[in-house]
């Protein structure tokens, strides 16, 4: 830790969110108060939502909605689960759940990542637009549907209609997969798949403890979202 740097504890027992959101969204680029420490945030929702600077907030506990969300720069570290839609919209930065996540984890993001320790729960990565998401145990049913771009990276299995309607998203399974969803098929594991796996493997702090080759590759069949003209009259 830099010397100037300043480390704040903050009791959301003893003051609201919207207090300490307050306080964080007036932090900017090259502040030394650049370590909060959050406890007993007791499921509450929108902790550290909407935070644009470089700075770390550790959350001792269980965090209901939204955490993280339109993260920007910050490190968001989470001792415990997450609610719904925890890094939605984020856009950098990189948000850690311990445990487990609820639905829609990551939800529209455009950058950084996620990295969910336990499992996450239906419709994660919906809609994804660049981010990196890394989830060491399963992922519920619909998740990326609607993928744009990024990846999502699933240690366990994953559930039903995986990837429906994808679009450029790459996702990374190593345990089964209950089924596809519309347009999305398995592709072939490249050179440069397993180089990309291993930096998502780094990025999860589990490099060396895993072998991409145990993985499959999933992605856009690019049917679905092309015009055909011949088929008009079905638009």
């Amino acid at each position: 830790m830099n010397a100037g740097t300043q480390t704040h504890a903050v009791d959301l027992a003893r003051s609201s969110v919207r207090e300490l959101n307050a306080t964080l969204h007036a932090l900017k680029e090259g502040s030394n108060a650049s370590l909060w420490r959050v406890a007993n945030p007791g499921g509450l929702h929108a902790i550290a939502a909407g935070l644009d600077a470089p700075v770390t907030v550790e959350v001792d506990g269980p965090v209901g909605y939204y955490c993280g969300g339109m993260n920007k720069q910050a490190t968001i570290l989470i001792r415990g689960s997450a609610g719904v839609g925890v890094a939605e919209n984020m856009m950098s930065g990189l948000v850690q759940v311990e445990g487990d996540a609820s639905q829609a984890a990551g939800a529209t993001a455009h950058g950084g990542a996620l990295i969910i320790g336990g499992n996450a729960a239906a419709r994660c990565g919906i809609s994804m637009k660049g981010i990196d998401i890394v989830v060491k145990g399963s992922v519920g049913h619909m998740s990326a549907f609607m993928a744009q771009a990024g990846t999502l990276t699933v240690f366990g299995d994953a559930g039903e209609a995986l990837g429906d309607s994808i679009y450029e998203a790459r996702l990374y399974v190593r345990g089964s997969v209950t089924s596809l969803g519309a347009d999305c098929i398995e592709k072939e594991m490249r050179d440069e798949h397993k180089a990309q796996l291993f930096e998502r493997f780094k990025l999860a702090g589990v490099d060396g403890e895993i072998d991409p080759s145990e993985f499959k590759r999933y992605g856009s069949a690019r049917q679905l979202y092309h015009f055909h003209v011949d088929n008009a009259s079905a638009y």
